[in-house]
């Protein structure tokens, strides 16, 4: 199974946040989604959450970067991290 950082996206601070929140493995990325995983590193001391690292995540899942996710997909993403940030 690939760690995370094989994915797009995925450097190594997000990939020990992943590994924080228990995503060891590409597949555990992509059976948690994009907006589950922000929501775990959310609750982190010093998360640093913010949009890129949305994008970052759902781009890793879809395998692309980031900046190649639809207009569509970005603007849910938008609604999704505005939400997030209400809860804080």
């Amino acid at each position: 199974m690939n760690p995370p950082t094989k994915l797009p996206n995925i450097g190594p601070v997000l990939a020990a946040q992943l590994n924080t929140i228990g995503v060891c493995t590409e597949q555990d990325l992509k059976e948690m989604g994009s907006e589950n995983a922000v929501i775990k590193i959310a609750t982190l001391e010093h998360s640093g959450v913010c949009i890129n690292m949305v994008y970052a995540l759902e781009g890793a899942i879809q395998g692309i970067r980031w900046h190649g996710l639809s207009r569509e997909r970005k603007e849910e993403l938008k609604v999704f991290f505005r939400r997030v940030q209400e809860m804080k």
